[in-house]
C-alpha cells in the first residue's frame, strides 16, 4: 500500500493521510446537506439527491485516488448545482430529467477529451506566472467563502461588502475557532485546522451555536426517483437552449477542475516542471464520475478545492481520497449527525486554508508588467465573481494581448491564442 501510494517520496505516513482526509470531509461535508437542498428546488426528490450526493462523491475520490495518486476529493460542484437549479430549470424553463441529461453529455464529452489527453495538453501549455495565479486566486477565493459563511463578511448595498455582526452566536462561533485553529498553527500543532472544527464544533454544542443531533443513524433514501433518469431524455437535448447548457457546463467544470487540481498540486509538491503528474489519469477520474453523478441524478461533480484543507494538514497522496471516500460512505448511515458540521465550523479552516494557498502569489514573477496585470485580473476576479472558471477566462483573454504588446508573441502556446479567443466568444455569445 506504501509502495503504490508513493509515502516514502512524498513524505508521508498512514497517520498523516487519514487525518488529512478527515479533515478534507469535514470541510466537504456541506454538500451532503446544501446540494440536496438546492437541487430539489428544481423538483428533484431531495431524498434521492443524498444519497446520489455521497455516493458520486465515493466513487470520484476513489477514482482519483487510485488511478492519479491526487489528495482530492471530488463531490458535486457548489456553483454547477446552482447554475442547474435557478438558470437551467427555472430561469429558462427546461425539465430538470433534460437539464440532467445535458450534464451527462457533458461528462461524456469531457470523457472522450480526458482520454484524448486534450484537457491534459490544455493545462500543461499554461504558463508557469498563471498556475501560480491560479493556485494563488483560489486561495482568495476559498477564504472568502469562509468569511461568507461565518457571517464575518456580509452583504452591503452601499459598499457591496461589510464586517458582520459579531455578537451573533454563529458568526462569534466562527471567529473564535479561527482564533484558536490560529494559534494551533503558529504553535506548530500536526493536524491544527482538524483539531480547530473539533473544539469550535464542540463549544458551538455547548453555547448552542450548533444544533446537538437528536439521533445518529439514519436510514438511506432510496435512488429510485432519480437513477437512470437520463437514458429517457437522450433525444430531447438537440434544442438550441439545452444545447447551450451543455457547452456551459462543459465551460465552467473545465476550468473549475483545472483551477482546483493546480491549486493542490502547487500546494502538496507534485507540480513538477510546471506539469501535472497523472494528469490525464486525475481529468480521467474526475470527467467519469461526473457521468456517473448525472446516472444517479446529480448535477456536475468537480475537483473540490476544499481538498486544499487536507493537504495542508500533511495529505500528499490518493491515500487520503481513499479516507474522504470511506467517510462519505459512513455519512449515508449517519447523515443525523451532519447537522453539526455547520458553516460556522468550517469557516475558519477555509480562511485559513486560504491564506496558505495565497502565498503561490509570490513565485509570481512582479516585474514583468505582461505578466503582472493577467495575473492580478486572474487573482481578483475569483473572489469578486465567486467563480474560478471566469478569473482564468479573463487571466487566459489578457495574457496573449500583454504577450503580443511586449514584442513576445512567439513564446506565447497557440493553444493559449485559441483558448482567448473561445473565451472571448463564451462571454459574448453565451
Amino acid at each position: 500500500m506504501k509502495n503504490f501510494f508513493q509515502f516514502e517520496e512524498r513524505g508521508t505516513t498512514y497517520r498523516k493521510e487519514t487525518l488529512a482526509g478527515v479533515t478534507t470531509f469535514l470541510s466537504m461535508a456541506y454538500i451532503l446537506v446544501v446540494n440536496p437542498i438546492i437541487l430539489s428546488q428544481a423538483g428533484m426528490d431531495k431524498g434521492a439527491l443524498f444519497t446520489a450526493t455521497a455516493l458520486s462523491a465515493i466513487i470520484g475520490s476513489l477514482l482519483i485516488g487510485i488511478l492519479a495518486n491526487y489528495p482530492v476529493g471530488i463531490a458535486p460542484s457548489m456553483g454547477l448545482n446552482s447554475f442547474f437549479t435557478f438558470s437551467v430549470c427555472i430561469g429558462m424553463g427546461i425539465d430538470w430529467p433534460i437539464a440532467l441529461t445535458g450534464v451527462f453529455i457533458a461528462g461524456i464529452i469531457f470523457m472522450i477529451l480526458s482520454l484524448l489527453k486534450i484537457r491534459e495538453k490544455i493545462i500543461n501549455v499554461i504558463p508557469q506566472d498563471l498556475k501560480h495565479a491560479i493556485a494563488g486566486g483560489i486561495g482568495f477565493f476559498v477564504a472568502f467563502i469562509g468569511f461568507k459563511n461565518s457571517g464575518l463578511v456580509i452583504p452591503n448595498p452601499d459598499t457591496f461588502v461589510s464586517i458582520g455582526d459579531l455578537t451573533s452566536r454563529g458568526t462569534a462561533l466562527a471567529a473564535v475557532g479561527f482564533v484558536l485553529t490560529l494559534m494551533m498553527l503558529v504553535r506548530g500543532v500536526k493536524g491544527g485546522i482538524f483539531y480547530g472544527m473539533v473544539i469550535t464544533t464542540i463549544i458551538g454544542m455547548i453555547v448552542g451555536a450548533v444544533e446537538i443531533p437528536g439521533s445518529i443513524v439514519g436510514k438511506v433514501p432510496s435512488l429510485e426517483p432519480t437513477f437512470g433518469v437520463v437514458f429517457q431524455h437522450l433525444d430531447d437535448i438537440f434544442t438550441p437552449e439545452v444545447l447551450t447548457v451543455i457547452f456551459t457546463f462543459l465551460f465552467v467544470a473545465f476550468f473549475d477542475t483545472a483551477g482546483a487540481l493546480i491549486a493542490v498540486a502547487s500546494q502538496a509538491g507534485i507540480m513538477k516542471n510546471n506539469e501535472l503528474p497523472n494528469a490525464g489519469r486525475a481529468l480521467l477520474a474526475d470527467s467519469t464520475s461526473g457521468v456517473v453523478g448525472a446516472i444517479l441524478g446529480t448535477s456536475t461533480t468537480a475537483s473540490f478545492v476544499e481538498s486544499s484543507a487536507g493537504v495542508a494538514v500533511g495529505g500528499r497522496t490518493g491515500f487520503t481520497s481513499i479516507i474522504i471516500s470511506v467517510c462519505f460512505f459512513i455519512a449515508l448511515f449517519f447523515s443525523p449527525i451532519l447537522s453539526v458540521i455547520t458553516p460556522e465550523v468550517t469557516a475558519p479552516a477555509l480562511i485559513i486554508v486560504g491564506a496558505l494557498m495565497a502565498t503561490e502569489v509570490s513565485n509570481i514573477d512582479w516585474k514583468k508588467l505582461e505578466v503582472v496585470i493577467p495575473a492580478f485580473i486572474t487573482i481578483i476576479m475569483m473572489p469578486l465573481t465567486s467563480s474560478v472558471a471566469t478569473g482564468i477566462a479573463l487571466g487566459f483573454i489578457l495574457y496573449p494581448f500583454a504577450m503580443i504588446a511586449q514584442r513576445k508573441a512567439k513564446e506565447v502556446h497557440p493553444i493559449m491564442y485559441v483558448l482567448a479567443i473561445l473565451f472571448i466568444l463564451y462571454f459574448l455569445l453565451v
